[in-house]
């Protein structure tokens, strides 16, 4: 029976002994031993009573028998619900309550802070650890190791994945098997991804980013990772030399920059390092092709529609752009007020069109009509330009922008010129509520290693670059900005912060 994603990632693989898999500790998994444990864990789920369409809901650690909990979601119909395992039992609680979870997984050693909440929802609750040991793993035991895999639609939801709710309730935003291939398949012809390749995959597998892109173009290609389960300098170093690709955030790449070892001769078997989920410094890029010969390619995606723009494989990956439209895919600028589209140059709200864009969020009727209008373009909340060149260069989010005395600012303009100052490693600008202005502007500096910036200094240089309205009116250094387990910087936190400023 077709299953798309099934059928595509996972189940071409049967009788397949080529490796998958590269643990640290130097064993090896076959797609073929996988498939096997992904069919054991199929079983597992169906004697437990779950029915197609159900929500599975995960909050684990990295493990090959985690990644095997996906493959067996997939291949049974239900629906893979990962979480966030920095979440707490409270945002865990809104979780399994809204997406109305009949089975939720944890590891063990969360599992008497947990078992309330999963009681109290009426979701059956098991363990699975990191090295592969739990309740879950005890009940694929002697299963059979095969699974008549269920038959589903292209259109049919295959995972539910909750946005980060920085703004408001976190939302559940809903992906068909139709939203992943058609993106697995079109990042692997993009970026070249043969069976020849080896990913060195350090980044979580609760996330976009490490299991919808580096594991599913995986998958789609027929190569193999190197599975490491967070990101480690020793291990990551360790490993290069025997990997092609690597998918990171530029928290990594900034670690790999501090360690002298990191060099040409350590990289000349890689072809290709790619960036995304949090803004990577022009700066980054520079030194990074200084020390190594290669160029970052930086791409741009969101939780509701996977990838949607990349910098070229073959052509100029341009510093402080996320490149084109990923073939298939439609980006337009528009007003945020009026829906216009506007010139290139012009910023605005950036929005996306394809077969990657998600089905709409759970539950929220009225919150999928106001961000996905009827010709199928998806209002992201994310702001940018497109050059004359056809680049796209992200400008922050729609609730970053700052109105101050009736005019608009774009944090990323003055980030930018921070970030290029003597002593400052990077920078976060936001607006604050100020009794006459409505908000001003705000600059958080993070110093660079062993330097104190000169804000003086700083102040003459803002002061004859800017327009007085985008100056900011203060600047504060602190030792380093608040980020997500993805890397981006979360401006909210930083709002709160500072919040009585200017205020009196």
């Amino acid at each position: 029976m077709p299953n798309p994603l099934y059928d595509t990632l996972f189940g071409k693989y049967t009788g397949h002994s080529t490796t998958f898999l590269f643990m640290p500790d130097g064993k090896k998994i076959s797609h073929d031993s996988f498939i096997r444990m992904a069919g054991r864990s199929a079983n597992a789920l169906s004697e437990m009573g779950l029915s197609v369409g159900d929500r599975v809901a995960v909050q684990i650690d990295k493990s090959p028998e985690a990644l095997a909990v996906y493959a067996a979601c997939v291949q049974s119909g239900l629906v893979y619900l990962p979480l966030n395992t920095a979440y707490t039992p409270t945002e865990v609680s809104y979780f399994i309550e809204d997406s109305g979870a009949k089975l939720f997984i944890c590891k063990g050693s969360k599992e008497e802070q947990l078992v309330d909440v999963s009681s109290k929802f009426g979701a059956s609750m098991e363990t699975l650890n990191a090295d592969g040991t739990g309740s879950f793993p005890v009940l694929t035991q002697n299963k059979d190791d095969s699974f008549n895999t269920v038959e589903r639609d292209a259109e049919d939801l295959v995972a539910l994945l909750y946005t980060s709710g920085t703004t408001g309730r976190s939302k559940g935003a809903m992906l068909s098997h139709s939203n992943l291939l058609s993106n697995a398949n079109a990042l692997a012809e993009l970026w070249q991804f043969t069976a020849k390749d080896v990913l060195l995959h350090a980044l979580p597998i609760f996330h976009t980013h490490g299991l919808f892109v580096a594991t599913n173009v995986t998958l789609v290609a027929g190569g193999s990772m190197i599975f490491i389960q967070k990101f480690d300098l020793e291990s990551i170093v360790r490993n290069i030399p025997n990997a092609t690709t690597m998918m990171g955030v530029p928290t990594f790449y900034t670690r790999l920059l501090n360690d002298s070892r990191f060099n040409k001769d350590l990289t000349r078997h890689m072809r290709l390092f790619v960036s995304g989920s949090a803004p990577l410094l022009s700066e980054t890029h520079v030194q990074f092709e200084a020390r190594t010969g290669h160029r970052i390619l930086e791409r741009y995606g969101m939780t509701e529609t996977n990838m949607n723009t990349s910098n070229p494989y073959d052509g100029e990956r341009r510093a402080g752009t996320v490149g084109f439209p990923i073939p298939g895919i439609e980006i337009k600028i528009t007003d945020s007020k009026t829906g216009k589209e506007l010139s290139n140059g012009e910023i605005g709200e950036i929005e996306v069109r394809g077969p990657n864009v998600f089905r709409g969020y759970w539950q929220m009727p009225e919150k999928t009509a106001e961000e996905l209008r009827k010709d199928g373009f998806f209002i992201t909340g994310d702001l940018g330009s497109i050059d004359h060149d056809g680049y796209l260069q992200i400008s922050g989010r729609n609730k970053d922008v700052i109105i101050s005395g009736g005019y608009n600012i774009y944090p990323k303009e003055i980030e930018l010129l921070l970030d290029d100052q003597p002593g400052v490693m990077e920078s976060a600008v936001i607006g604050l509520a100020h009794p006459d202005l409505g908000e001003v502007v705000a600059g958080i500096l993070v110093p660079e290693h062993g330097a104190s910036p000169d804000l003086d200094e700083l102040a003459k240089t803002i002061n004859s670059s800017l327009a007085k309205y985008k100056q900011p009116l203060k600047l504060l250094v602190i030792p380093e900005l608040p980020r997500n387990t993805m890397g981006k910087v979360q401006k909210n936190i930083l709002r709160e912060e500072y919040k009585n400023l200017f205020m009196p």
